[in-house]
């Protein structure tokens, strides 16, 4: 009797990243960038959450960081915006990709810069400093942004002039969107300050709040909690900040399992 010998079927993880196409890559600075990616077709988010992405591996197990999606829950692929960190472990290699290489993307995203975290409001707050901005390049193209709230203001605060690129080109193209930008057109804003370059605004965000110039440029009331709703991405000094900005308001921090009136993203704040 012979005996025939059955190879082990090898297991397949269902949480393993999956293997996804760089398909094009736009430099803004040397310290900044944009990437774009081809999306499975299964994978669903809700606009403003993160995903763990990262490379193959070269020595040992594939090094994942949290990146905010920021293409719109709509779009067929992904967008994702970084920062180039010469020695980071992940970013000093990422840097480096091109149309064709693969990038590792994760299963399952999540996050507190949705709108179940929030209730409903009048006026809503996307406040973000550098890359912080990339949920909100999200947050501002889906329609329901604009069924939810009838006016929407996202401030980009940067060192450089240069740095506030992506910001002003993503807000211009959805405007000037023949299908879509309507549903904007009289509701978004963007308020873009420089902290070490001349530009038309300058300074810190937090400042601008408290001087209440802010709120004297955009020609609205200052914050209220009874109107104003906030999304807050960005430095970890700029976030705890923020939060004590928004609570000296009156304002109360939501998350997804009980919304309220503003919500920071914790992932990058350590």
């Amino acid at each position: 009797m012979t005996v025939t010998a059955v190879a082990p079927v090898k297991k397949v993880n269902p949480n393993a990243p999956s293997e996804e196409t760089v398909l094009s890559v736009d430099h803004y600075t040397d310290r900044l960038f944009k990437f774009r990616l081809t999306r499975p077709q299964s994978f669903r988010f809700r606009s403003g959450e993160f995903i763990m992405i990262g490379l193959p591996k070269e020595n040992g197990k594939p090094l994942l960081r949290a990146y905010s999606v920021a293409s719109p829950n709509w779009d067929d692929t992904l967008e994702f915006y970084s920062i180039k960190v010469p020695d980071g472990p992940l970013t000093s290699r990422l840097q480096k990709i091109v149309p064709g290489d693969k990038v590792l993307l994760g299963k399952k995203p999540v996050g507190t810069l949705v709108h179940d975290a929030l209730t409903p409001g009048k006026r809503l707050y996307c406040f973000s400093t550098g890359t912080g901005f990339a949920p909100f390049a999200s947050v501002i193209r889906d329609p329901e942004t604009y069924d939810k709230f009838d006016e929407v203001i996202v401030t980009h605060t940067c060192r450089d002039v240069a740095e506030l690129q992506y910001s002003q080109e993503i807000v211009e193209s959805f405007l000037n969107d023949p299908d879509i930008g309507e549903l904007a057109q009289g509701k978004l804003r963007l308020y873009a300050t420089c902290t070490r370059e001349a530009f038309e605004r300058k300074g810190r965000t937090t400042d601008l709040i408290e001087s209440g110039k802010l709120f004297s440029d955009l020609g609205v009331p200052k914050l209220n909690r009874d109107t104003d709703r906030a999304m807050i991405c960005g430095s970890i000094d700029f976030t705890k900040d923020m939060k004590a900005l928004m609570e000296s308001h009156g304002l109360k921090e939501g998350s997804n399992s009980e919304p309220a009136d503003f919500v920071i993203e914790r992932a990058f704040v350590g």
